[in-house]
């Protein structure tokens, strides 16, 4: 079975033969399901009028558990986003009355962003959608290939 990244590789070797690309075989592979795999996840949660990041920040506020609150610090830890677009995403959830900010209790000087009800509910709903995409990849594989891969990427990533 080839693919696009096989052929890829057959190119580089037949036009710059010094190069070693079978890294690429890896690489290649990687960058290529991640993107298919973001275009999935967007084309899932897109019904739902949200954007994967929008996505990312409530479900990251719902899985931290009651009170559904955290700080801007604390979601960036998570959320891989800068400082202004973490801040405009707060904005537009907020502004779309899904998320509020109120100062923290513990510190006067930060904030929380919490979910509101119809942000705990669209999360909850989002998390449905976006959990069945990702099923429709793990579905290509067999159990113990799924651990597998799974253990394999955890090594990489680590």
């Amino acid at each position: 079975m080839s693919d696009l990244v096989d052929e890829l590789i057959t190119a580089w070797a037949r036009e710059e033969p010094s190069l070693d690309a079978s890294a690429m075989a890896l690489a290649g592979r990687i960058i290529r399901i991640a993107g298919e795999m973001e275009a999935g996840a967007a084309a899932a949660l897109k019904p739902l009028g949200l954007a994967y990041t929008d996505f990312d920040i409530l479900a990251t506020i719902k899985r931290a558990g009651p009170p559904y609150a955290l700080t801007p610090t604390q979601l960036r830890r998570s959320v891989l986003l800068s400082s202004g677009a973490m801040t405009a995403a707060i904005d537009r959830l907020e502004r779309a009355d899904l998320i509020t900010r109120r100062p923290s209790p513990e510190d006067r000087r930060s904030q929380l962003v919490g979910l509101t009800e119809g942000g705990k509910a669209l999360a909850a709903q989002a998390a449905v959608a976006r959990f069945a995409e990702a099923q429709t990849w793990a579905a290509k594989l067999d159990e113990a290939e799924t651990a597998r891969l799974v253990a394999l990427l955890r090594k990489l990533s680590a």
